[in-house]
């Protein structure tokens, strides 16, 4: 958990639930609430000027959503979808910049969560640009696999489908599902009941 519930409650958070497919917020949406996944997954999506899905992330249990917008003026260029029935603590703008300035402590590991994340996005970035897709789709696996505390072999069960990870590199499901199965052969992840793990 990146902020402890019982601090986030003793400035004034309250427990949300929404169900699969409900939006948190929308693109162009003004940031008003920093929120923190208590359970479930959300998703960073957008959509292309085809209608085109094109998912930024998968967010976890313990991880907050699109935090460093409460920082500046500017509106969310995602929208956060609920990927399976989620629980989220919800704090306002103000209480949760008052939380910082109380709590230095806590405004340094929101400072180095931030920083670890922008660079793990530049990484999955420069990777995405790549004319291969085994670096897309590896690329894709680290920065995921970057929030989980275990980093030892096969231990993060990737919370995504081969069609979203199609989605998040830009390539065809059906590439995606083929250097899955190298990967699987050259022992980079396994497969256990059609999960990947990573």
């Amino acid at each position: 958990m990146l902020i402890s519930e019982e601090l986030l409650k003793s400035y004034g958070a309250t427990v949300k639930h929404y169900k699969q497919g409900d939006v948190i917020f929308s693109e162009n949406d003004t940031p008003k609430y920093y929120y923190q996944i208590i359970k479930g997954n959300i998703k960073l999506n957008h959509y292309n000027e085809e209608g085109y899905e094109l998912i930024f992330a998968i967010l976890d249990e313990g991880i907050s959503v699109c935090e460093m917008l409460l920082f500046i003026d500017q509106k969310y260029p995602v929208n956060a979808v609920v990927f399976d029935q989620v629980s989220v603590l919800r704090l306002s703008k103000i209480n949760f910049l008052q939380m910082l300035d109380d709590h230095p402590d806590i405004s340094k590991d929101i400072n180095k969560f931030m920083a670890e994340r922008l660079y793990q996005k530049y990484v999955m970035l420069e990777n995405n640009s790549s004319k291969y897709a085994n670096v897309r789709i590896k690329g894709v696996l680290d920065y995921h696999k970057s929030f989980s505390p275990d980093q030892s072999a096969f231990s993060f069960a990737v919370p995504l489908t081969r069609k979203q990870i199609a989605a998040m590199t830009g390539l065809r499901t059906e590439t995606v599902i083929r250097n899955i199965k190298k990967f699987e052969k050259e022992g980079i992840l396994k497969i256990i009941n059609g999960k990947i793990h990573f």
